[in-house]
């Protein structure tokens, strides 16, 4: 399993590389024709995020478009006084002009898949951006993200996790800034330069709110409903496009329990989402082989870190076995090709490492 991912992931990088050469932009809108410029609802799912909050919206209102255009949703499921600070800060924020509104609601039916899922019942936009609480988009963001909604076909936009605000901060911050490149920079642009399944990764990305009713809406029964809605979308036909140089800054947990508790959350999601989405993939006439083996890989990543304990575990008596048993020496000799995924993996993330220091390099440069 774990040389089949392996493959997988040079296959990604040969992608990745083809894409850099052959990029292809589809149509766009001229933001500069009124006519043409799309309404746009922020939906800002928050809990308990007292020491964020006011950062987030008053980041929130200085993107650069059209108030006109623009509405705000604070979906606040918080429990602690929160409600409270964040209620006074919209009101603040509302008196100046900003279509800005707090919604609560009495329970937390569905968590945040939930409360996405209340908003868009008022929600004014046919396109739906939506930030986490620790994310701070860009002025620009929405300036160069909805143009590429022009594009029937296109029902989710979603951009890349960089600029860390804590990449820095501690060991544990740096090993989740580099895991996220990798993700953000090998998986997403090699999956969605051939048409592959990919992921809106819950943040810092837009929908087409057509897209959202299409695939069935949000539903909370994964842990990762952003995962959930993604394949539906996709199985019903509807494109992605990854922006890779279009970054939104964001925090990083910076303590192990954190850590854990959002990988926790992932893996077990991503589990969740093998065993609803796996037959509907398999069993889809609309995808080609080659998508369905990425795509249920795509959904197996969890299963990797138990594969990789496994066979930590297993070494030591297979040691003893080895030195013990000469006869089986023939089995071991050939078995060791398998160490080929070890050098597969080295490649690929030697090479996202190297790309994005150049890219971070020539940021501080220009600066």
């Amino acid at each position: 399993m774990i040389l089949f991912y392996a493959f997988a992931q040079l296959n990604l990088l040969f992608n990745y590389l083809a894409a850099r050469k052959n990029t292809v932009d589809g149509p766009t809108f001229n933001l500069d024709n009124p006519a043409e410029i799309p309404y746009v609802t922020i939906q800002l799912p928050v809990f308990n995020e007292a020491y964020v909050m006011e950062r987030l919206l008053d980041n929130i209102v200085l993107l650069d478009y059209p108030h006109e255009k623009l509405e705000i949703q604070v979906l606040d499921d918080s429990t602690d006084e929160t409600v409270v600070t964040t209620k006074a800060h919209v009101e603040k924020l509302a008196a100046t002009g900003i279509d800005i509104t707090h919604i609560t609601r009495e329970n937390r039916v569905g968590f945040k898949a939930g409360a996405l899922k209340e908003g868009l019942v008022e929600a004014k936009g046919e396109l739906i951006a939506i930030f986490d609480a620790d994310f701070l988009p860009q002025t620009d963001w929405l300036k160069k993200t909805v143009i590429h909604f022009k594009d029937p076909e296109i029902g989710v936009v979603q951009t890349r996790w960089g600029g860390h605000l804590n990449r820095d901060y501690s060991i544990l911050t740096q090993i989740q800034a580099f895991a996220l490149d990798a993700h953000f920079t090998l998986e997403q642009v090699g999956r969605n330069s051939k048409g592959h399944f990919i992921n809106f990764n819950g943040t810092a990305g837009i929908w087409r709110k057509e897209t959202i009713i299409d695939a069935g809406n949000w539903e909370g029964d994964t842990l990762t409903e952003d995962l959930d809605l993604s394949y539906r979308a996709q199985l019903k036909n509807w494109k992605f496009k990854y922006l890779e140089d279009v970054t939104t800054p964001a925090e990083l947990p910076i303590v192990i329990s954190a850590a854990r508790s959002q990988q926790f959350r992932w893996n077990k999601g991503g589990a969740e989402n093998f065993r609803k989405m796996f037959k509907r993939v398999v069993g889809s006439s609309n995808i080609d082989f080659k998508t369905k083996l990425h795509g249920v890989l795509h959904l197996l990543n969890s299963t990797m870190f138990l594969n990789v304990l496994i066979v930590g575990l297993l070494s030591i008596p297979m040691l003893y076995i080895k030195n013990e048993y000469a006869h089986l020496r023939v089995y071991f000799i050939v078995m060791s090709f398998f160490v080929i995924s070890t050098i597969i993996f080295f490649i690929c993330y030697w090479y996202m490492y190297k790309t994005r220091m150049v890219a971070v390099l020539k940021t501080s440069l220009a600066i």
